[in-house]
């Protein structure tokens, strides 16, 4: 049996906002393993851990660029907030996403020249000079041949629109009037930054991930006092009937449109096209939020955690 140290049971209810004792009975009943426990609270209606687990657990600062037909978002991590408000900090942000717009890919963007050196090396070179630790942690590219690639940037840091705290880049192919198009990429974008869509379509959410959502509804099912007893094509029935809300959630194309929940963004977007004068196909698109998926530093809740568990970590 993996130990449960407190850092662990820290880090659980971080992600899913469930108490410290059920969150070790979690990792105690699932041998230690992280995201088994998130699913088996999920399971036992414990927590929304879908929707808790991307929170942001760093802080930095997200930076986009746009030339032509495609757009860039990077982020910079850094570890307060304080830094991230400093003007070398951001202006390095803005200078990396421009860079990344001809950079191959992520690494290609740490090895470009920025200032006479090494984007790795001005990165460096930040953090010895603003005595923090500062990471260019991911970057990535979208662009589309015939369209616009549009952009939304959400808790924007005054006097730079580039710059904020969720970024989004939409991709919109058409032939149809570009200044009609982008404006409706803008729409579209900030729908994103709101709802977080997991995939553009079905077929793009990870076979894995379907299965892993497949498997807790079944354990909720199971939990469900309204299922007890009912044949198995009734069970069969309930999983579909979970497993579509889950597509219409999580799927782009499928949500409801937050500017008009009375349609969808597929129907938004079609609709569209009397306007824009030509059919509309959204290509693809690319959502960073500040920190997300990276872990707070340890603090005082772990020594908290400790004396309820009796573990150290």
């Amino acid at each position: 049996m993996a130990e449960i140290t407190a850092a662990l049971v820290k880090d659980l209810r971080e992600k899913t906002g469930v108490g410290m004792m059920d969150c070790k009975k979690a990792l105690a009943e699932n041998n230690g393993d992280l995201e088994a426990s998130i699913d088996w609270l999920r399971a036992k209606g414990l927590s929304k851990a879908a929707k808790k687990a991307d929170r942001a657990a760093a802080e930095g600062i997200v930076a986009i660029a746009l030339a032509a037909t495609e757009g860039t978002i990077v982020e910079l991590n850094s570890e307060t907030d304080f830094v991230a408000r400093n003007a070398d900090f951001q202006n390095a942000a803005g200078a990396f996403a421009k860079l990344a717009l001809v950079s191959k890919d992520h690494d290609a963007l740490l090895n470009a020249t920025h200032e006479g050196q090494k984007v790795s090396e001005a990165v460096t070179n930040l953090i010895a000079t603003i005595g923090e630790n500062i990471t260019l942690r991911r970057s990535a590219k979208l662009n589309v041949q015939n369209g616009v690639v549009a952009a939304y940037v959400h808790s924007k840091v005054d006097g730079a629109d580039h710059l904020g705290r969720i970024a989004v880049l939409v991709a919109l192919e058409s032939a149809g009037d570009k200044a009609k198009l982008e404006a409706l990429g803008k729409k579209v974008a900030m729908h994103i930054a709101s709802a977080n869509p997991l995939a553009l379509s079905e077929a793009d959410i990870p076979a894995d991930r379907v299965e892993r959502e497949k498997s807790v509804l079944l354990d909720q099912i199971k939990e469900d006092p309204k299922a007890t007893g009912k044949p198995q094509q009734v069970l069969d029935k309930m999983l579909e009937g979970r497993m579509r809300k889950f597509f219409e959630e999580s799927v782009l194309t499928k949500q409801a449109f937050v500017m008009n929940p009375d349609e969808t963004v597929e129907a938004a977007v079609k609709g569209a096209e009397k306007d824009v004068g030509a059919p509309i196909a959204i290509k693809g698109f690319v959502r960073f939020s500040v920190g997300e998926g990276v872990e707070k530093r340890a603090d005082d809740f772990a020594a908290e955690v400790a004396a309820m568990s009796g573990n150290k970590s």
